[in-house]
């Protein structure tokens, strides 16, 4: 799938789909919500969600208080969806539009969320490319929380392929410096009432020993 657009797939989906239809929409992210409240951030942190162009995830960390929230997506339809949704609390967000793969950040973060992407990446090089982002843009003691498709689950989402995952299975693609604090796994329930396997995962970024 080398010659693959996926800015312009992505466009296409959230131009043609409103956000509330897509698959993956959740009107309350509870367990990500559950997830990031345990990883007792000060309202301050910085946030980013990866791939989170559309999702209210953010309304909901407005609603408590957070400060410094980014929202990555590679699609810029997406990221529309949810300025106009805030409204005026849109300007209180830092929204991105960009490819994770190459994505670059001056600040480090605090807490990087991702219930979009890395299950999306089946080229072993795009992958490579995310950790290098994920790596360089998390601090030391910083959270991670990514969430994919659960072993078992589905192996298409929105006419794509993805890679499901076990912890055993994320924690070799991370590599070294990042400690698995905690595993879930949710029964998600898509708009068309279908149901999809999902399994999140906490890891925290710690610091690796140089010889």
């Amino acid at each position: 799938m080398q010659d693959f657009d996926k800015k312009a797939y992505w466009q296409n989906i959230y131009e043609q789909k409103n956000a509330t239809d897509v698959s993956w929409f959740q009107s309350i992210p509870m367990i990500s919500l559950e997830l990031i409240s345990r990883c007792s951030l000060d309202l301050s942190d910085q946030i980013i969600d990866v791939g989170g162009g559309a999702s209210v995830l953010v309304d909901h960390l407005l609603e408590k208080g957070h400060t410094n929230i980014a929202v990555l997506d590679i699609s810029g339809a997406a990221l529309a969806a949810s300025r106009r949704r805030l409204g005026e609390s849109a300007l209180a967000v830092n929204w991105i539009e960009s490819d994770i793969t190459t994505f670059t950040h001056e600040v480090q973060f605090a807490l990087w969320h991702d219930r979009a992407v890395f299950h999306f990446l089946t080229d072993a090089e795009d992958r490579r490319h995310y950790v290098r982002s994920l790596k360089n843009a998390l601090r030391v003691g910083g959270h991670l929380i990514i969430v994919s498709f659960a072993v078992g689950g589905p192996e298409k989402c929105s006419g794509l392929p993805i890679v499901q995952y076990d912890a055993e299975k994320l924690a070799a693609e991370l590599g070294l410096g990042f400690k698995l604090v905690e595993e879930r796994s949710e029964e998600h329930i898509t708009p068309a009432q279908q149901v999809q396997q999902f399994a999140y995962f906490r890891f925290e970024r710690v610091q690796v020993n140089k010889a």
